[in-house]
C-alpha cells in the first residue's frame, strides 16, 4: 500500500471540495468528479505496486474527508450555493436536524463509502489497461 500516493491523489478530492463550496453548481459536480476519478484511476494503475482497488478505496474516503471538512469550514457559502442542502434538511425529522453543519459527517461518511467502491472499481479497470510503472513517493 502506497499511502504517499493516496494522500497525493486525494489532494484533487479537496481541490474538488473547495471548488464546489460556491464556484462549481450541482449540476456541473458530477462530471467534475467523474473527470477526478478517471484521472485518479489512470495515475492509481500507473505508480500504486498493486491492490488498484484498495487504493482507489482509501483515496476516496480521504476525498469524503476533504471534503465534508472543506464544507463544514464554509458552511454559510456552501448553503447560499447549494440551497437543495436546506431543502434536504426539511424533509427530515426535526431531531435529526438539529446541528445542519454536524449532519454533513455521516453524510460524507456514506458518500465516501460509496463513492470508494465506485473509485476502487475504476482503478481495478485501470489496471487492465495501463501498464504499471511503480514508483516509491
Amino acid at each position: 500500500m502506497n499511502w504517499k500516493l493516496c494522500v497525493f491523489l486525494s489532494i484533487l478530492g479537496l481541490l474538488v471540495g473547495m471548488m464546489t463550496i460556491s464556484m462549481v453548481p450541482s449540476t456541473i459536480e458530477p462530471f467534475l468528479w467523474l473527470a477526478v476519478f478517471l484521472v485518479t484511476a489512470f495515475f492509481t494503475a500507473k505508480y500504486a505496486p498493486g491492490k488498484y482497488f484498495l487504493h482507489g478505496f482509501v483515496i476516496s474516503i480521504l476525498n469524503s474527508v476533504w471534503v465534508t471538512l472543506a464544507h463544514m469550514s464554509r458552511y454559510d457559502d456552501y448553503v447560499a450555493a447549494h440551497p437543495e442542502w436546506l431543502q434536504m434538511l426539511q424533509n427530515l425529522p426535526p431531531g435529526i436536524a438539529k446541528d445542519p453543519r454536524m449532519l454533513m459527517v455521516p453524510v460524507g461518511l456514506v458518500s465516501g463509502l460509496i463513492s470508494g467502491l465506485v473509485l476502487g472499481l475504476f482503478c481495478w479497470v485501470a489496471s487492465k489497461f495501463v501498464k504499471p510503472t511503480p514508483v516509491d513517493f
